[in-house]
């Protein structure tokens, strides 16, 4: 017996209300379960595709991601994603997911949000929204290879994004272009 059962509480009724959104995919990616909050993001999309929420510029890592946990390649994976919301809006979110097991096998994956509004202003006037998206993911503490996986770039792209945004702030370093952006905030 677990020891959530052996409290004896409605683990899955508090998670239905919990205000932190949460899903549940199949094995085969279709998205078979909502709580209220994630249904008060991308509506009852219950019964299609988990794709089918992810903006188009991050399906292939969403896929990846799913596919790491449903083989038991990855125990645990967290990723920046955008979704499409249910007025067809993107939606930034944090997704920290884990495999759904029964017993030994693998049934599906179990997932939770954090959700960040999606701002396409530019951090600083000197710079772009390509340019600003880099900075928050440095903010975030983000490698060089974390971002270009994120954003789909090549490392040296990255870099280069990097490298301006360093010139456009009037700074020497990623820690002093973070510090500068921590005290003027950057959009999230």
């Amino acid at each position: 017996m677990s020891r959530l059962q052996a409290i004896g509480g409605d683990v899955e009724g508090a998670l239905e209300r919990v205000n932190v959104p949460a899903y549940v995919i199949d094995a085969t990616g279709v998205i078979r379960w909502l709580n209220a909050a994630a249904l008060g993001i991308v509506g009852d999309v219950r019964g299609r595709q988990f794709t089918s929420v992810v903006a188009p510029e991050d399906r292939r890592l969403s896929r990846e991601l799913f596919a790491q946990k449903v083989t038991g390649a990855a125990p645990v994976t967290d990723a920046g994603l955008v979704l499409v919301d249910a007025h067809e809006e993107r939606v930034a979110v944090e997704v920290s997911s884990v495999p759904l097991m029964r017993g030994e096998r693998i049934i599906g994956v179990f997932g939770q949000l954090f959700h960040h509004p999606v701002d396409s202003t530019p951090a600083h006037p000197a710079l772009t929204t390509r340019q600003s998206e880099v900075l928050r993911l440095l903010q975030h503490g983000r490698s060089t290879r974390q971002i270009a996986q994120q954003l789909h770039l090549s490392p040296e792209t990255v870099r280069n994004h990097v490298r301006a945004v360093l010139r456009a702030l009037g700074v020497h370093s990623r820690l002093e272009a973070v510090a500068l952006a921590r005290r003027r905030p950057v959009a999230k």
